[in-house]
């Protein structure tokens, strides 16, 4: 339920379209102060007669442009615009990104078999993996908190943006003002922005996306 994908091959047969060469410089290993502008993953396949083959996906989330970086066996293989589905050996790789990270960072089989891509250890996303490896309660706990804190905001921001919507100009031909029933005091605007990011933020972490729990994270794609 919560992996976003967009089914057929037309939408992901464009992205292919938006693909350059690579030029062959190497990939820089992952610090540690890059953990919240930029994110590593990889993906160990091997070819058909059984030779080792690692493809590595850099993401700079400061990146205006919002391109991938794609390294095989170390060396820049390939540049994508994002969203993108890059070709590799018997599959491809689905690369998409929402404003507060990433939404897919998967292998797509031939067959259609789908598998997450292991994140670096020194990113962010693979600091959240170790934590789901050492302590599943805590993180399932952390998970869940997330989705309610989500789902208690999702009415309230609905309502607003419908009280917004009903008083331009536009929406006054066919609607009277609509006032939203739910008037929060103004001290709470910055307590609930931070914790409907921290949720959005876990959520990318953990590469989770639902097309309307997680509906603020897609409005800049």
């Amino acid at each position: 339920m919560d992996s976003s994908h967009d089914e057929g091959s037309g939408f992901w047969g464009r992205k292919k379209s938006k693909i350059q060469p690579g030029d062959g410089h190497p990939l820089k290993p992952f610090r540690w102060w890059q953990m919240l502008g930029r994110t590593l993953f990889y993906a160990p396949l091997k070819t058909d007669n059984g030779q080792p083959r690692t493809y590595a996906v850099s993401v700079d989330f400061f990146d205006w442009d919002d391109r991938a970086d794609v390294y095989l066996n170390g060396k820049h293989h390939a540049r994508a615009k994002l969203p993108a589905s890059i070709p590799v050996e018997d599959g491809a790789i689905e690369v998409a990104t929402t404003l507060y990270g990433l939404k897919r960072m998967h292998f797509v089989a031939a067959t259609g078999e789908e598998q997450v891509l292991k994140p670096d250890g020194a990113s962010a996303e693979g600091q959240r993996a170790k934590l789901a490896q050492r302590k599943p309660g805590l993180s399932r706990a952390i998970g869940i908190l997330a989705v309610i804190i989500l789902l208690t905001l999702l009415p309230i921001g609905l309502l607003q943006l419908v009280e917004f919507f009903s008083q331009t100009g536009v929406a006054g031909n066919f609607m009277d003002p609509f006032t939203s029933p739910i008037n929060l005091p103004e001290w709470t605007s910055t307590p609930l922005l931070v914790l409907s990011i921290l949720a959005a933020l876990e959520r990318a972490l953990t590469l989770r996306n639902h097309w309307l729990l997680d509906m603020d994270t897609g409005w800049f794609d």
